[in-house]
């Protein structure tokens, strides 16, 4: 205000104080805007009110060497997306693939970027959906040989829906918001900060930092018992093929503190099997034999926080053509994976109550039934979502009992939909007594859903069982199932790996440590005279020590591989940096950071590493160790048969071990035309052919010469068993 060409004080300080609050509020829109990109809140509209779901998709693998996986994903997934009508659309990692035809070179292609971004963009003009609500993430294959987030060769910062939407942090969150609760959706991408060509490039890596903005986002809701939350996490790897961080923190820890109630993720594919899930709880062990630990103990008041959470792996899309259906129906999380491999499934069931036994969160179902936490209604109907392409007429719950070892149909109930004027989706419930199903055994009672549409088309769910007490039916893993889920692969890596090198070093040292300790002389002769398993085992040792060269080289090479560096390779997409691998990691001059990186790719390095110490360095040894054995064994067979003594031929026993004039007797070992040399000869093949072949994937994979970057790793054991096949072929 201007009183004569003047301003007055009172104004001045008017103006000064709503300018400040004009300034404060942008820098609050602006902080706003800038903080969307990682953290986002959406009102959940229409109904059903009680139940949200999600689509979760994994492991695309696009690649232009497989253009069906990109048509298949453009035809089928844009269509079914508009059928269902999910509130968010998760892409668990490995968009494209980075392979080349024979699968050996591992490197990023910007031609499958450009066909997955493309594709993505005819995915969602079909779907109809808001393309803000798609979730992409980085897997180990979308990271192979990207030096830097950002760099040159990280396309998924230039051609990902995340990074077209803004979301260019390591950990972006959502929240979906109903009438009575929150469900917060958190994403992370724990791949490699410098991303290295496989095959060394297979764990996720959360760092200190990603933990503690996880534990951030996670956080952030708090409790509030008015507005419960419901948590759930996802992203590219499993928890078995995740490493520890900086402190030895994991997600894990993070995910149980807080306790979410699953975790998404993909990686694994189906070829390990389907039933790639686990119950997490409080433990540091190394290995978990079956999918559920032993249930938390629950306090008698019920205040205690009961710490567990799912993990659920899901098949891919590369060739399974597998699709989730995740919903949370009163804060309580179903699935359902569909296979589109089989066909075009005009009608899509996933029962949100009863849940399925065998993957409910136990420990708080208990506690939530029998401190009656839980609204009353909740129990009161049987509840499913039904995603069809065709008008249903009829959707119908069954409920059998199995008490008498077969399925008694005991349910039978007509669904009806729960209509909404603004309705997101098909929700079909009945009425039932649950009272009537309360029962021990959390695998007594089993229920399926059938739904029929216009055209007169059947559709049924699988059986499942169901327990409304809250308890947990055991599934156990097969055990390829446990090799991938149930056992912690970064903290077993040293185990494992000291494990071989000390057998090998045993095997090795323990002949000499003999000779010098022991008076005792191991031969076979002593051993055909006092048949006990340490004489055995000193004589079978003693013979390999003889071969003196061989055991030199073995013993030699072993030191090799735990004190230099095995190979030089190529490890990022393009340029002229070479790094070098020993048994910690790579080592590498970083091409954009001009400086020297120690131990890249740990543990990632032990898919090289413990294979070739197990199944080619070890087995070497023992077949070594049984051309030596039956060379003796054949050496005085021949001795026997033509009646002299041994020390005629041989000078290493001591004549008064072997005084006597009678001649030996040892033939009763020798099996006959060398059996046990053939067996042994033979046995070197697969070694062979196991070592060729891991020469050949990394001489591809690293753009290597075995006579100029790797030749000790590539000729030692060739080279020493066949020289072993020479020697012991002339004794």
């Amino acid at each position: 205000m201007l009183v004569g060409g003047k301003t007055t004080k009172k104004t001045m300080a008017n103006i000064t104080v709503k300018t400040l609050l004009i300034f404060s509020l942008m820098a609050v829109v602006f902080s706003g805007q800038e903080n969307s990109s990682s953290s986002r809140l959406i009102q959940v509209k229409g109904g059903p009110n009680s139940v949200i779901w999600v689509v979760q998709l994994s492991d695309l693998h696009f690649s232009v060497h497989h253009p069906d996986r990109a048509l298949d994903f453009k035809n089928l997934v844009g269509p079914y997306l508009s059928v269902i009508n999910p509130s968010l659309v998760l892409i668990t990692g490995d968009l494209t693939d980075g392979k080349s035809k024979d699968h050996l070179n591992m490197k990023q292609n910007e031609q499958e970027w450009v066909e997955y971004r493309d594709v993505m963009a005819d995915v969602v003009k079909k779907s109809g959906l808001d393309k803000s609500i798609f979730y992409d993430l980085r897997g180990n294959h979308d990271n192979f040989g990207v030096p830097s987030v950002g760099g040159t060769f990280d396309f998924f910062s230039n051609y990902s829906l995340n990074a077209e939407a803004g979301r260019t942090g390591h950990v972006n969150s959502v929240t979906l918001q109903t009438e009575d609760r929150r469900h917060l959706f958190v994403g992370i991408d724990s791949t490699m900060a410098v991303g290295l060509r496989g095959p060394t490039n297979l764990f996720g890596h959360p760092t200190d930092k990603l933990l503690a903005e996880l534990d951030s986002e996670l956080s952030k809701w708090g409790a509030d018992p008015k507005n419960p939350v419901v948590k759930i996490s996802f992203g590219h790897f499993p928890l078995s093929f995740s490493a520890a961080s900086e402190s030895g923190r994991t997600l894990k820890d993070v995910f149980l503190k807080h306790s979410i109630s699953a975790y998404l993720c993909g990686h694994l594919h189906t070829r390990f099997g389907k039933n790639l899930k686990r119950l997490h709880q409080p433990s540091n062990d190394l290995m978990q034999l079956n999918m559920q630990q032993t249930p938390s103990k629950i306090s008698s008041n019920g205040s205690s926080k009961v710490q567990e959470f799912w993990e659920w792996e899901m098949g891919d899309w590369r060739r399974n053509r597998a699709m989730r259906i995740l919903a949370i129906d009163r804060g309580h999380a179903s699935f359902v994976d569909i296979n589109l491999n089989s066909g075009t499934k005009k009608t899509i069931i996933l029962p949100t109550f009863p849940l399925d036994s065998r993957f409910t969160l136990a420990s708080s179902q208990l506690s939530e039934f029998e401190h009656q936490s839980l609204d009353p209604s909740h129990y009161m109907t049987i509840r499913a979502l039904v995603f069809s392409s065709s008008p249903i007429i009829s959707v119908v719950a069954r409920a059998y009992d199995s008490e008498l070892g077969k399925l008694i149909l005991v349910v039978e109930e007509s669904m009806t939909e729960i209509k909404d004027s603004s309705s997101r989706g098909a929700l079909y419930a009945a009425p039932w007594n649950f009272k009537a199903f309360q029962d021990p055994s959390p695998e007594r009672y089993w229920l399926q859903i059938e739904a029929i549409d216009v055209r007169g088309r059947s559709t049924l769910t699988e059986l499942r069982p169901f327990s409304i007490n809250g308890l947990s039916s055991s599934l156990s893993w097969t055990w390829k199932e446990f090799m991938v889920m149930g056992c912690q692969w970064a903290a077993l890596y040293f185990p494992i790996l000291w494990l071989s090198v000390g057998c090998s070093l045993f095997i090795l040292l323990l002949p000499k440590a003999l000779l010098i300790f022991s008076k005792k002389r191991y031969t076979l002769q002593n051993f055909c005279t006092d048949k006990n398993f340490k004489n055995g085992v000193g004589w079978v040792l003693t013979e390999l020590y003889k071969l003196r060269s061989v055991w030199l080289g073995f013993l030699g090479y072993l030191f090799y591989l735990v004190l230099c560096p095995w190979f030089s390779g190529q490890l990022f997409t393009d340029g002229c940096e070479r790094g070098y691998m020993t048994y910690r990691g790579w080592v590498v001059k970083h091409p954009e950071m001009g400086k020297k990186l120690e131990y890249l790719g740990f543990p990632d390095i032990m898919v090289i590493v413990i294979p070739h110490l197990v199944f080619v360095v070890f087995p070497s040894i023992l077949v070594t160790l049984g051309l030596a054995m039956e060379s003796e064994i054949y050496r005085i067979h021949l001795l026997a048969l033509s009646g002299k003594k041994e020390d005629d031929h041989c000078k290493d026993t001591p004549k008064s071990r072997h005084s006597n004039t009678q001649s030996h007797r040892p033939s009763k070992f020798y099996i006959g035309t060398r059996l046990i040399r053939r067996v042994s000869m033979v046995a070197c093949l697969p070694i062979f052919y196991k070592h060729f072949k891991s020469c050949k994937l990394l001489v591809k994979a690293y753009e290597m010469n075995p006579l100029l970057h790797f030749p000790v790793y590539s000729f030692s054991i060739p080279l020493l068993l066949a020289y072993a096949v020479y020697k012991t072929s002339r004794r």
